[in-house]
């Protein structure tokens, strides 16, 4: 997969066949449309392609807003190419680009830039300035330009609309099996391990402490049974995301503790997929019924089917 920043360093050998939008998560319904987008690139001989924005608008919009993303930049990349995606264009949401209207960014930047020759767009999007530009002006504009449009549906789960704001509050909500069967994947959080407070070792659970990216989406507070990938081993996990009031810890930490390993992994990247979810964060009465606590999610974690 080619990935560009600018689209000036693109230069078409094909037309493309592309969508557009941000694809955080890249959820079953963006999977939907890259799916059409292949079969479409091999019908009529185009190069598939995905023009998203980083960072994301609303960080342009509102930056003070506190907005968490379901992917990484590296986590959309695996994702896209995975998927079969040929180009990833990653365009930055800057004065010029936003003040684009509808029509001007079909005319400037699918067509004359990119050689657009089918474009495939999700069932609610709207896009340029003002949401100026729609599927009917897609549809209008696409007989004067030569291109071909398609909207996709919506892709249903028990009869809701599958979105990144959903995937996202089934996630807040600790609803971890809802969350993964609208992504089709598990949700993951990567990070470095890093040095923590080492309590968890002086009880016989001692912890990986996680440092994520600080756009990552973590899931709500509680503890949870994960997949561990370390050292391209795949390993049991039961993971904290918390504050560890037990001991009066005040900062939020994401922190697992790895089944039947031991081996010092301190400054090594560390990836956990979320499986199941275990119970809320717990204020114990003090460090011997933690262990209790801690022994049942170990026992339940043991008996989970990965």
């Amino acid at each position: 997969m080619k990935v560009f920043r600018n689209f000036s360093d693109y230069q078409s050998q094909k037309p493309l066949a592309l969508s557009l939008g941000m694809f955080d998560g890249v959820h079953l319904g963006h999977k939907s449309i890259i799916d059409e987008l292949t079969k479409i690139g091999s019908e009529k001989n185009l190069e598939t392609a995905v023009l998203t924005f980083w960072p994301h608008p609303r960080f342009v919009f509102n930056p003070n807003e506190d907005l968490k993303l379901l992917n990484t930049l590296e986590e959309k990349k695996i994702l896209m190419e995975k998927y079969g995606i040929e180009n990833l264009f990653l365009k930055e949401f800057d004065e010029e680009f936003r003040n684009l209207t509808g029509e001007e960014f079909v005319r400037q930047i699918l067509v004359e830039k990119l050689n657009v020759k089918y474009l495939i767009v999700g069932y609610d999007h709207v896009f340029g300035k003002n949401k100026s530009g729609n599927f009917g002006l897609l549809k209008k504009l696409s007989k004067e330009l030569d291109f071909e449009v398609e909207q996709m549906e919506a892709i249903n789960i028990h009869e809701n609309n599958i979105s990144s704001t959903k995937v996202r509050n089934a996630l807040l909500e600790a609803n971890i099996l809802d969350a993964n069967e609208m992504l089709g994947y598990s949700y993951s959080v990567s990070g470095v391990v890093a040095h923590g407070k080492k309590i968890g070792r002086t009880i016989g659970y001692p912890t990986a402490n996680i440092k994520t990216d600080s756009i990552k989406l973590l899931p709500k507070k509680g503890a949870y049974i994960v997949e561990v990938f370390v050292k391209n081993q795949f390993y049991k996990g039961m993971l904290s995301v918390g504050t560890n009031p037990t001991v009066n810890g005040e900062k939020l930490t994401v922190e697992v503790y790895i089944l039947d390993f031991d081996e010092d992994i301190y400054d090594k990247n560390i990836t956990v997929k979320f499986r199941d979810f275990l119970h809320e964060e717990i204020k114990f009465e003090g460090l011997e019924k933690l262990i209790e606590r801690l022994d049942e999610d170990k026992r339940l974690t043991e008996e989970f089917e990965f």
